[in-house]
């Protein structure tokens, strides 16, 4: 069991920025998986609440993710406010799960670790 936090490489976020967007979608998607598969969630954190931060090249790349991904496993697309260093609406990352570590990695083992 795990989560995997997509984040936009493209986007060169600052390091606090990152960091929050991480956030933000860890605990999107987890509220997600929690309201319609308790017992998954149950099972994530009993084993320690797994988390894998990766990257990806663009706001095409995550977008065509994000549709292929939520066939399948719960998942939450982030968007930033548009307070500090892009645009509102920007799309900066993308939650996965928690889920079973080998469904997800059918669609995010190719990307490398930030």
């Amino acid at each position: 069991m795990k989560q995997v936090i997509v984040v936009r490489e493209d986007l060169k976020l600052g390091k606090g920025k990152m960091a929050a967007h991480v956030a933000h979608a860890s605990l999107a998607a987890y509220q997600k998986v929690n309201r319609s598969h308790p017992e998954v969630v149950e099972e994530w954190e009993s084993w320690g609440e797994k988390k894998v931060v990766v990257g990806i090249r663009g706001e095409s790349a995550i977008i065509e993710l994000y549709e292929r991904v939520k066939r399948e496993i719960p998942c939450e697309l982030i968007r930033d406010a548009g307070l500090t260093q892009i645009e509102p609406g920007t799309i900066t990352a993308l939650g996965i799960g928690p889920w079973n570590d080998e469904k997800i990695d059918k669609f995010t083992g190719h990307l490398k670790l930030l």
